[in-house]
């Protein structure tokens, strides 16, 4: 009897003590819901050109493709030709074998990784041409999305043992043998294909698009060339050497980026994104602080969390030691769509990722502050017919 009252009693001790755990787990799960999702930042969009949807490179070194196809897609809505679904795995086929061999030549002494340029993609539509994505998802693994590590590190094995022959005959076979592992992997490149009703080559179907990949060039912006001047963009990724990027003061390369996006056009974006204020998972911004975190009072820390931070002003001094020291490096392309600014009015560059969507804060957009692109960015790709007036002659391009 006295057992089975002690047992009763603490049922009753037990009951209220569980609703008050569930309160407070509920409440802390909303809080952290809260915390999550609220931001600082408020963004209003001031001008953007149409595009296509945000794909997903995923496990891919590839950005310089995603974002360059985007760029190409949306060319084409602003030329009037309609939404197009371009391969971008064909450019990436069609561009590994030209890569192995230049590391062949080189002996080993240049880079063979899946990084590359904006520009590679134009220099393979010319040759080469382009597909639909239908025609060539280049997806030949039993996986749903893209997933190149093992390819790579195949083709990677092969080179490498290529090279290790040094003082041998190189026979011509190892580069079938590089192309037969890009076939497994990515599948066979198309001959030719039907495209609504009509057969076509890659090279007609490109052709047919209307694009001129001459009327495309690259910017940067370093002091260590001199300015007013084409110069090679000294990075790792440039595999090709190509010394065509025109090299204009910062403040120049930020009024070209201003000027092509509010008259209707975009541009390709290469930069830096290894710093820790870069957060398209979790923030979906990208800004530089006026003060190291350190370096901020205990009342300057807690305002973070309400309103915008103040950023530090760039120069090119600034530019030009952060490449030199290399906490600026050449690490991603996206592709710039638009310009945006927050709640107290500082511009921010709206910018498509190629990230996908699940579980990004902007639907796989993020926002590049004016800082951060003055700081961070490495290369600009542009169509030269959108360029201001004044730039565009004193560069000498027509």
């Amino acid at each position: 009897m006295f057992t089975r009252k002690r047992n009763v009693l603490a049922a009753l001790f037990l009951i209220p003590l569980a609703v008050a755990l569930f309160w407070i787990q509920s409440d802390a799960a909303a809080k952290e819901k809260v915390k999550k999702t609220k931001t600082a930042y408020v963004f209003k969009t001031i001008t953007e050109v149409p595009r296509t949807p945000v794909k997903n490179q995923y496990r891919t070194g590839t950005c310089w493709c995603f974002s360059t196809i985007s760029y190409l897609e949306s060319e084409l809505l602003r030329m009037g030709k309609g939404e197009f679904d371009l391969s971008e795995m064909y450019v990436v086929r069609r561009t590994y074998p030209l890569k192995a061999e230049n590391y062949v030549r080189m002996s080993g002494k240049a880079n063979h990784s899946a990084g590359g340029q904006a520009h590679d993609v134009l220099d393979q539509v010319k040759t080469y041409g382009l597909v639909p994505e239908a025609v060539y998802p280049g997806m030949h693994i039993d996986e749903s999305r893209h997933n190149h590590g093992e390819m790579s590190a195949i083709l990677q094995g092969i080179v490498d043992a290529v090279v290790a022959m040094k003082g041998q005959r190189v026979t011509p076979r190892w580069l079938e043998a590089y192309e037969a592992v890009l076939d497994t992997y990515l599948g066979k490149l198309p001959v030719s294909f039907e495209y609504n009703g009509k057969n076509y080559t890659p090279v007609e179907f490109y052709k047919s698009l209307g694009l001129n990949p001459d009327d495309y060039v690259e910017f940067t912006s370093y002091s260590h060339h001199p300015f007013n001047t084409e110069c090679r963009l000294d990075v790792p990724d440039n595999w090709t050497y190509n010394s065509n990027y025109y090299n204009v003061p910062i403040d120049d390369l930020e009024k070209i980026a201003d000027y092509v996006l509010k008259n209707g056009h975009s541009f390709v974006w290469d930069g830096d994104v290894s710093e820790k204020e870069f957060s398209s998972r979790d923030k979906g911004y990208a800004i530089v602080p006026g003060k190291e975190w350190d370096e901020k009072t205990i009342a300057e820390q807690e305002k973070i969390a309400t309103e915008p931070e103040k950023e530090r002003e760039i120069t090119q001094e600034m530019r030009q030691k952060t490449f030199n020291n290399h906490t600026t490096t050449d690490d991603h392309l996206m592709h710039v769509v638009g310009l945006a600014q927050d709640q107290e009015g500082n511009k921010y560059y709206f910018t498509k990722n190629s990230g996908g969507t699940v579980d990004r804060p902007y639907n796989g957009y993020i926002y590049l502050s004016r800082g951060y692109f003055r700081l961070k960015t490495t290369a600009l790709l542009i169509n030269k017919h959108s360029l201001p007036p004044d730039i565009k002659s004193k560069l000498g391009i027509e």
